[in-house]
């Protein structure tokens, strides 16, 4: 897949839970370009959305929701970590609402250079949205310890997460483009040539 960037052009950005997307699209926000967060969109859909609460709630159960009416993410995640069945299952709810907010956030955004920021880029579908998918990659000891850190979670729930992705091989293999965030190479320097025209 090629590299061709036009001024209006979409940018998926994605990667395994460690990775540095999020990172990544910070340095992008800072360069004056918008991003497009999925999973602050599918959390504001499950905190807002009358539609998306009922058939969850059908789906997984009245405990989803506390008696004020807030999601109780520990049984929702619980649910998802199940397994492929069960997170689609989900995901088939939640995900044509976020794509659908995504086309309403580029419509508002003509003429220029938008980015999606998408965990799940290549195993929702969502990379049909974009013109050019990109990978953020890092080793994988590096992203399990990131994870370790920044979550306070333990090696073996790491590991939970990330069985629920496509490998690394498989991003890539779909991929347009691949930024390293390893710790070594210029991080930067990537982006900045990403967002050349």
């Amino acid at each position: 897949m090629s590299l061709k960037k036009s001024p209006s052009s979409t940018f998926g950005i994605t990667g395994g839970i460690g990775s540095g997307k999020s990172y990544v699209c910070r340095l992008i926000e800072s360069a004056g370009h918008p991003v497009f967060y999925c999973d602050d969109e599918a959390k504001h859909l499950l905190r807002t959305d009358p539609l998306v609460r009922e058939e969850l709630v059908r789906l997984v159960g009245p405990q989803l929701y506390d008696t004020d009416g807030r999601l109780v993410k520990a049984v929702l995640a619980e649910f998802i970590c199940r397994g492929e069945e069960w997170a689609a299952r989900v995901d088939a709810i939640v995900h044509p609402r976020v794509a659908e907010a995504f086309r309403q956030w580029c419509s508002a955004r003509p003429g220029q250079k938008r980015f999606m920021e998408c965990a799940l880029l290549f195993e929702s579908g969502f990379d049909r949205l974009v013109d050019i998918p990109i990978l953020v990659t890092a080793p994988e000891e590096l992203r399990i310890r990131r994870v370790m850190a920044r979550d306070s979670v333990s090696r073996e729930k790491v590991l939970q997460w990330m069985a629920l992705q496509w490998t690394e091989e498989a991003r890539r293999s779909r991929a347009a483009h691949v930024i390293i965030n390893d710790g070594v190479a210029d991080l930067s320097e990537q982006v900045a040539r990403l967002l050349a025209d």
